[in-house]
């Protein structure tokens, strides 16, 4: 029924513009940022889970980063210990020599200036081979009780670094001599037991350093398939929002007409008037 008080036609026209303008901005929204979820509503589900799988993929990055500072420390401290591990060979020869019978007392004298002189070496490399001010050989720092190193997103993804003591005194030969023959022989037995142990720690740092290699590639793999997954539920479809956008372009500018046409309705009625 026309009528001139109401402008129903009107009204109608405005309530479908604001609702076209309103998804025109929407996708405008959507393109310009290149995300399919800009705000809760546009997708509360996604959002929950596109917001963990974020802060998963930030933690994994971090992780990334530990690892690799766990694998830098198992460097340094294998390193210091194949510094270690020859000196130790070097005293067994000297050792060696000195327990031959060829070989005078006076020349062991000699002998054991150097061996005593390896012997504080040991000690030196133990608490010189540091890591982020923590010397890392001598048994003074937290990596000889064992420290656990965040590899992943969850607080039980650790792998645990364990350092030997290295130092003279925990190999037992800070108080061997080559002075004379008996204790030449002895220091061969107790070098022998020392040079074992170093090879040992060495291959337990090398298997940790294992450890934290392969850990680091499934780090990066799990990375690239959570991005993967962010980006099928965050990421807007480029194409199918740009015929969305198109659409509600020519539904905004329908709308428009049509406000402008019912405008004019009243102005026709009242011509009856005349």
């Amino acid at each position: 029924m026309p009528v001139i008080s109401t402008n129903t036609a009107a009204n109608t026209a405005v309530r479908y513009l604001n609702i076209n303008a309103d998804d025109q901005s929407d996708s405008l929204a959507k393109l310009a940022s290149g995300s399919r979820i800009n705000r809760a509503s546009d997708d509360a589900a996604g959002l929950a889970i596109s917001t963990r799988i974020q802060s998963d993929v930030a933690a994994l990055s971090q992780a990334q980063t530990n690892a690799s500072h766990g694998i830098s420390v198992l460097q340094t401290a294998d390193g210091g210990a194949a510094n270690i591990s020859d000196i130790l060979q070097r005293m067994k020869s000297l050792a060696s020599q000195a327990a031959s019978g060829t070989v005078t007392d006076t020349e062991r004298t000699y002998i054991d200036a150097e061996f005593q002189q390896l012997i504080d070496e040991i000690d030196g490399i133990a608490t010189s081979t540091r890591y982020n001010q923590q010397s890392l050989l001598d048994g003074t720092s937290a990596f000889g009780s064992g420290i656990t190193v965040m590899v992943g997103s969850s607080s039980s993804d650790t792998i645990t670094v364990t350092i030997a003591d290295m130092d003279a005194a925990a190999l037992s030969v800070d108080s061997l001599s080559v002075i004379n023959q008996s204790d030449a022989n002895a220091a061969i037995t107790a070098l022998d037991t020392a040079i074992d142990s170093v090879s040992k720690a060495r291959a337990d740092l090398g298997a940790t350093m294992s450890r934290f290699e392969f850990r680091s590639d499934s780090i990066a793999t799990q990375q690239e398939n959570l991005e993967a997954a962010n980006s099928a539920i965050a990421d807007v479809d480029i194409a199918s929002e740009q015929a969305k956008l198109s659409s509600a372009e020519v539904k905004t500018q329908a709308a428009v007409a049509a406000a402008a046409q019912a405008n004019q309705m009243p102005q026709e009625l009242l011509k009856l008037l005349q």
